[in-house]
């Protein structure tokens, strides 16, 4: 059960902070919308794919930002690296499938998390290395 205002924010933690976490989180709301004009059929296949896919990001990168061993936070920030993979192959695919018009904003967007992921595995590292 929940006590005081219900109106008050919840608290904010350190993963909304992260460049990377907002950036995937805008990736999901665009995600969800090019998705809806896909066709019914896709739904449960590829539709159902991109948007788990997409949601996958910015979840482990808070699940990884929770963590305080260095090799956990790699190996969340890896698994979110491989959702991006995942669903830019799947961007490719709807593109091919003529399901999208224009994939190049998605695609650079994709692409800009991927260079804040590798750079927060990389700055990870080389505190490690300290």
């Amino acid at each position: 059960m929940v006590h005081g205002n219900p109106m008050q924010r919840p608290a904010r933690r350190k993963h909304h902070d992260l460049q990377v976490w907002q950036e995937a989180m805008h990736l999901v709301k665009e995600i969800y919308r090019v998705t809806s004009s896909f066709p019914k059929e896709e739904m449960y296949a590829l539709v159902g794919q991109m948007r788990r896919a997409a949601v996958s990001i910015p979840c482990n990168i808070a699940e990884d930002s929770a963590r305080t061993g260095n090799r956990e936070l790699l190996q969340f920030l890896s698994i979110a690296r491989d959702s991006l993979s995942e669903l830019e192959t799947q961007v490719y695919i709807a593109k091919e499938l003529n399901y999208l018009s224009n994939e190049a904003e998605l695609l650079i967007k994709i692409d800009k998390i991927f260079g804040l992921i590798g750079g927060l595995m990389k700055s990870i590292r080389a505190r490690e290395t300290k």
